[in-house]
Order: C-alpha cells, then sequence, then structure tokens
C-alpha cells in the first residue's frame, strides 16, 4: 500500500538561493553616509553607476560612482549638489543610464544628466528643476514603459505627474489625505498602488486620478505596497494591531480583505519589499536589521513560500537594487543589492545565486525580461496607450548601446496650472521648514538679480565710457 506524503514546502529551483557579499576590494568605502532618518533607500543603482544621497552641510548633495570603480572614495569626490535642502530620493531612469532624478525637502524634483564616467567636478545645474509641491518631495517613481514620465509625491499630500518632454505638470493626484509612504506600479504601468500614512492602500488610475480600488487597513497598518508583476496581486508590509511586522497579500482587484496575512517577526524597523517578477521572488530588508529574508509568491496556496534568509551582522539604513541587464549572467545572479551600512561609511554589493554546476546559460532563471528600451513616448501614454514592457534576452550579457538621447525642454518661467490650480502661485508657508525653504529660494532669486543689476552696472559704465570717447574724438575731427 503507498502512503500519500505530501512535502511541506514545493519542490523550487530557487530552493537553494544564496546571497554572497562582495570581497572588500569590490565594496565601496569612505562614502558620507546621510544621517537623514527618512524612511527611504538613500540609494539608486544601474548597470553603469551607483548614486548615494551624502551628508553635507547646508544643502542637499548626492555623489555618483562608476560601478566599476569600487574601493575607497576619495574624500574630496565630486557631488551633484543643487538642491537648497536635504535630498529625500534618487532614482536612476531606467531608459536612460546617465538620467538621475532627485527631490528633496527645497520643494523640487530635478533632472540630472550624469556625464559618461562619472563626475570630474561638483556639479550644481540640473537639466531640469521642476516646481510644483507646495510641500518638501518625498518620493519619486519613473513610469516603467514610458521614456518622459516622471511621478512625484509631496508633503502636500499631492502625487503630480511631469511630462518631462515639455517639462512641466501634467496631472495631480489628489486623493490622499496624509503623507504618501509608497508607490509601485504594475507591470505596463497602467495602474499606481499607493500606502499612505491615512492607513490605506488604494489602487489608482493615474492619468484620471480615479481611485479604482480602496482599503482600510485596521488590523494590519500598510507601511510598504509592491505590484507582484502580472499576477493582478499586490504585497504590502505593515505592523500588526500586536505590533509585529507583518506582510500581506492582496487581490488588486479587491481589497477587501487581504488573501493571506503572514507574520514575519516582532523588531519595529520598517520592512522593505523588492519583488524579482522573473523568479516570483520576494525578499524582505528591514531597515536597522542585518538580514534579508527570501520567499517564493505562487498563485495556489500557501501563496507565500519561505526560502532562506541571508545574514550580516552590519545593520542596512537602505538597499538598491541593479537591474537584470547589470546581473552577472555567468555566476547565476538572479538579484543583487547595494547595502548601506552607516556607522562604516560603507556600501557593500550582495549577490543572490542559484548554485548551478553548469557554466552553460540557465535558460529556465533568466526569462526575457524588461530591457532598457522604452514601449511609449510621454504624449503617448497620456493619450491614453498602454503597452507592455519592451523585453530582451540576457543570454547574450548585454552589449546593445541605447540609441536614445534624452532631451531637456527649453523652459520659460511661467505659472504652471493643473487641474484648475496655479501651483508656482505664492503658497503661504504652514511651517518653520517651509518659511525657510521659501526664504532661501527668495535668497537665491536676490543673489541672480544683484548679479545680474552688477553685469548690467558693469555694461552701462562700459557704454558710458565709450560714448564719451566718441565725444571727445569727434571735436578734434571738426
Amino acid at each position: 500500500m503507498t502512503m500519500s506524503w505530501r512535502p511541506t514546502y514545493r519542490s523550487s529551483k530557487f530552493r537553494n538561493v544564496y546571497g554572497k557579499v562582495a570581497n572588500r576590494e569590490h565594496c565601496f568605502d569612505g562614502v558620507p553616509i546621510t544621517k537623514n532618518v527618512h524612511d527611504n533607500h538613500f540609494c539608486a543603482v544601474n548597470s553603469k553607476f551607483l548614486a548615494v544621497v551624502t551628508e553635507s552641510a547646508g544643502g542637499g548633495s548626492f555623489i555618483v560612482i562608476p560601478v566599476s570603480q569600487s574601493g575607497r572614495l576619495d574624500s574630496h569626490h565630486p557631488k551633484v549638489c543643487g538642491h537648497q535642502g536635504n535630498v529625500l530620493d534618487i532614482k536612476w531612469n531606467p531608459f536612460f543610464e546617465n538620467i538621475i532624478a532627485s527631490c528633496s525637502e527645497d520643494t523640487s524634483v530635478r533632472v540630472w544628466e550624469i556625464p559618461e564616467g562619472g563626475l570630474r567636478r561638483n556639479m550644481t545645474e540640473a537639466v531640469l528643476e521642476l516646481y510644483g509641491h507646495s510641500r518638501r518631495v518625498g518620493l519619486i517613481e519613473w513610469h516603467p514603459t514610458s521614456s518622459g514620465i516622471l511621478f512625484s509625491a509631496g508633503y502636500d499630500y499631492k502625487i503630480l505627474i511631469w511630462n518631462l518632454e515639455i517639462g512641466e505638470p501634467v496631472k495631480m493626484i489628489d486623493c490622499h489625505t496624509d503623507v504618501i509612504l509608497s508607490m509601485s506600479f504594475n507591470t505596463d504601468g497602467s495602474l499606481l498602488a499607493t500606502s499612505c500614512k491615512d492607513k490605506k492602500l488604494r489602487v489608482i488610475e493615474p492619468r484620471s486620478g480615479r481611485v479604482l480600488q480602496q482599503a482600510s487597513c485596521k488590523n494590519h497598518r500598510v507601511n510598504r505596497v509592491v505590484f507582484l508583476g502580472n499576477m493582478k496581486r499586490l504585497l504590502t508590509t505593515g505592523v500588526s494591531r500586536w505590533n509585529t511586522r507583518q506582510i500581506a497579500l492582496w487581490d488588486q482587484e479587491d481589497l477587501s480583505m487581504p488573501i493571506v496575512e503572514e507574520d514575519i517577526d516582532g523588531l519595529s524597523g520598517l520592512l522593505f519589499p523588492f519583488y524579482d517578477a522573473d523568479t516570483h521572488m520576494l525578499y524582505l530588508a528591514g531597515k536597522g536589521d542585518g538580514n534579508i529574508r527570501y520567499f517564493e509568491i505562487t498563485t495556489e496556496k500557501p501563496y507565500i513560500q519561505y526560502l532562506m534568509e541571508f545574514r550580516s551582522p552590519a545593520p542596512q539604513k537602505g538597499l538598491g537594487v541593479m537591474p537584470k541587464h547589470g546581473l552577472d549572467v555567468a555566476a547565476c545572479e538572479v538579484f543583487r543589492f547595494y547595502k548601506l551600512v552607516t556607522l562604516k561609511g560603507l556600501i557593500e554589493p550582495i549577490s543572490m545565486i542559484v548554485p548551478r554546476r553548469s557554466d552553460t546559460y540557465q535558460e529556465d532563471i533568466y526569462p526575457m525580461t524588461a530591457g532598457t528600451e522604452p514601449a511609449l513616448s510621454a504624449s503617448e501614454w497620456l493619450s491614453g496607450i498602454d503597452r507592455d514592457p519592451v523585453l530582451m534576452s540576457l543570454k547574450d550579457g548585454y552589449h546593445r548601446p541605447n540609441q536614445l538621447v534624452f532631451k531637456a525642454p527649453v523652459k520659460e518661467k511661467k505659472s504652471v496650472v493643473v487641474n484648475g490650480i496655479d501651483l508656482l502661485e505664492n503658497v503661504p508657508p504652514r511651517t518653520e521648514n517651509e518659511l525657510l525653504r521659501m526664504f532661501f529660494r527668495q535668497q537665491d532669486e536676490l543673489r541672480r538679480l544683484k548679479e545680474e543689476l552688477t553685469t548690467k552696472d558693469v555694461r552701462i559704465r562700459q557704454l558710458e565710457l565709450e560714448l564719451n570717447n566718441l565725444k571727445n574724438v569727434s571735436p578734434n575731427n571738426v
């Protein structure tokens, strides 16, 4: 008689994935990582550059280091330092590897173009300066398939959609009643999920600003939300009513109840979720923890299957994630974190590796993945078109250079009207911080006007002298 025996876990090719910390010479050392306590990663990475928000006196700055130039950072390494307030978030454009956006306490969003090979001197001039929020801007997110669309979320509880082809905000999403904590897009960017301090989880149609689904999370206080690729599911991290850290899985078309809730532990740091749609793996990293847990997400029960945990004694402040085309395919690397260790001024790459004996390309762990080519332009997306990402194979390594060139629009200062509201109208400051920011902005404007006056004065004096010379010369000629 044969007994039916069910193993406690499904057999999975990712069962034995392990985390491997890079050798010391491949780490980035001596980086003055920001001490800001804002709950962001302060780190962004792509196949060319690593960007990290740094501690700086007066204004906000971040550094950009070519990924290949690991080792000890020179203390005079040039910075990107145009903001007047602390930088709160930075994100690389997924299609232009030299373009990075930053947002700050100075209420602005800025777009920078990093020269090939990295910075040789401090950069203060942004390609675009975007003003539209009345309070500090805490989050930015690039649209996943359109080349010129950027989302920003401010402490004015608004999300602005910027069309970078014209350098203007084209839409304001105004459905939140408190600070927006996170934003996540579905695969084609037709839906936006947000978590908010008002304890609500929302699924929004970004072009119309319509809230399609909303959950009031009484038992599970949501902190972060992430779309699970094309599964029509959302995953949130948060806190249970007993103050334990928790994850919850939701159906994006019905947020009345989570499909499943799972307690993680009793620690207090925020849990950052990272989802890899190619492998269906979810990584959970707690702020201030040293470990990263990973799970496999499935469409049938138990939905969330615990795999393993990467452990390290050094606590992480934030984590950057390398895009797929920057991974080492020959080493069967399926994910790579860049971990910020503030106390040591250290950034450690951590590779998640599937152990395989064969040296050949592993088709099953590297399906076609979203590449570096946009599926549509900003104007196409705004007109209502949705397209899935343009996929690429990692088989032959990533060599194809992007032929696109980022063109910033030439802008004149004028009023910015979105939804009938002039965003650049003088908004009265509501806090001391806002008053200071407004003061600094006006100081900058005064400085610029004074410089203009001085140059005009000099020009006037030159012209007067020339006129006098002409007068002096002319009587002799008579």
